[in-house]
C-alpha cells in the first residue's frame, strides 16, 4: 500500500515496522524499525515518560525519513 501511495499519488510515505525484511520485500521505500511486533510504536515495559520518549524518538525519525530525498529503499535507524 505504501508503494502505491508514493507511485500513484506522489506522496512520500514512511513505514514504521518491526520486521524490516518483510518491508524491504514488499517494496516500502522509507522504513523506520519499530520496537516490537505487538507494540511497533511504543514500549509498554517503560511507563510514563520512558514510553513517551520512545514514541517521540520514533516520530522524529519518521519525520526525518519523510523529508529525506531517496533514490532506493532506505532503512532509517537513527
Amino acid at each position: 500500500m505504501v508503494r502505491e501511495i508514493e507511485n500513484v499519488a506522489g506522496i512520500p510515505v514512511v513505514q514504521i515496522a518491526t520486521i524490516v525484511p518483510i518491508m524491504l520485500t514488499v517494496g516500502a521505500n522509507r522504513i523506520v524499525p519499530g520496537v516490537a511486533i505487538p507494540h511497533p510504536v511504543g514500549d509498554p515495559t517503560r511507563e510514563g515518560e520512558g514510553d513517551r520518549a520512545v514514541r517521540r524518538q520514533l516520530l522524529e525519525r519518521a519525520l526525518k525519513a519523510i523529508m529525506t530525498p531517496i533514490e532506493e529503499q532506505t532503512v532509517f535507524t537513527s
